[in-house]
């Protein structure tokens, strides 16, 4: 894995580093506007987000902690760099901080399993696993904050895992050009 860091995305999708296109490949139906997909993942974000704080709040019974609040924050960019160690070519990392976004593109296709386990790595990382130690641990107010805040942080990773899942057919592929993902099946599989 080849890492850049491409700073301020400019909000031009053909600004974004991307492949040669795939005969027959078909692009996952999502949103075509960064600014649609951001509006998109920030609802889903405040819904589960209403889950977890919900959850946390009813099983633990304590308050919210500050720290967990901290390192919710501290966790945004190691979260790119855990989709990053994915892949292994180029990867470039932009933030569209305006937008409440920063984000990874990678230059290679992956199996659909591999873009799952890319997508959901950091969210089981520093979201799923710390609050699932809390549940099990309510005193791990640390933990139990930290999943509360970073689970509903993942929720354009989600939509990226529900488009793979919903829309790739087995052995397919997939790759990323411009804003946009792509799934084709490989020669010989279709």
């Amino acid at each position: 894995m080849r890492f850049h860091y491409n700073g301020r995305f400019s909000g031009n999708p053909d600004d974004l580093p991307s492949l040669g296109d795939e005969p027959n490949a078909v692009q996952f139906k999502e949103a075509e506007d960064p600014k649609k997909l951001s509006l998109i993942a920030n609802g889903i974000s405040l819904l589960i987000a209403v889950v977890t704080f919900g959850i946390y709040f009813v099983y633990g019974r304590q308050p919210m902690h500050i720290i967990g609040s901290i390192l919710s924050i501290v966790t945004l960019v190691p979260h790119e760099f855990l989709h990053a160690l994915c892949f292994r070519d180029d990867v470039y990392m932009y933030e569209y901080l305006s937008k409440g976004m920063l984000f990874v593109v990678g230059s290679e296709r992956m199996s659909k399993a591999r873009f799952i386990f890319m997508s959901m790595l950091p969210n089981l990382v520093f979201g799923f696993i710390p609050f699932l130690l809390f549940l099990i641990h309510p005193s791990w107010t640390v933990l139990g904050t930290l999943g509360a805040f970073a689970i509903p942080m993942g929720a354009g990773d989600y939509i990226n895992v529900f488009n793979a899942l919903t829309q790739m057919p087995k052995g397919a592929k997939t790759y990323m050009k411009g804003f946009h993902s792509y799934w084709y099946l490989p020669e010989g599989e279709n």
